[in-house]
């Protein structure tokens, strides 16, 4: 009785294992239940004002202040192999806002020290 329990489970673990493998694989993008939850296809979203923002002052304020310096530009010249640093943008930091004069009536440390102190 044993022999037969242990034959039967062996027969049905194989035929249930050769099953599994012998299945055809089915791409990501062709499994219909992975498409109703999530689509692969589905339409990239557009940049929004922050990001258009932040790319244009990239672009054109700050690259071209920074790559005019000369020692900036052979201190750090553009190698794939060399990786970002924190110091790396601090010098160009100090070069950006040495070029880049502030005015202090419009800075907002003098606008928050002008505001009336409530409490004291």
């Amino acid at each position: 009785m044993k022999q037969l329990i242990k034959i039967t489970t062996i027969i049905l673990s194989l035929t249930l294992f050769t099953g599994c493998v012998t299945s055809p694989k089915v791409a990501p993008s062709q499994n219909k239940a992975l498409n109703s939850i999530s689509k692969s296809n589905a339409v990239k979203k557009k940049s929004y004002f922050l990001q258009n923002q932040t790319d244009d002052f990239l672009e054109n304020e700050w690259k071209e202040t920074v790559l005019e310096d000369k020692e900036i530009k052979e201190k750090y010249e553009e190698n794939e192999d060399k990786s970002f640093t924190l110091q790396e943008y601090v010098d160009k930091a100090e070069v950006y806002s040495g070029k880049k004069p502030s005015d202090d009536t419009i800075s907002n440390v003098t606008k928050m020290e002008s505001l009336p102190v409530i409490g004291k």
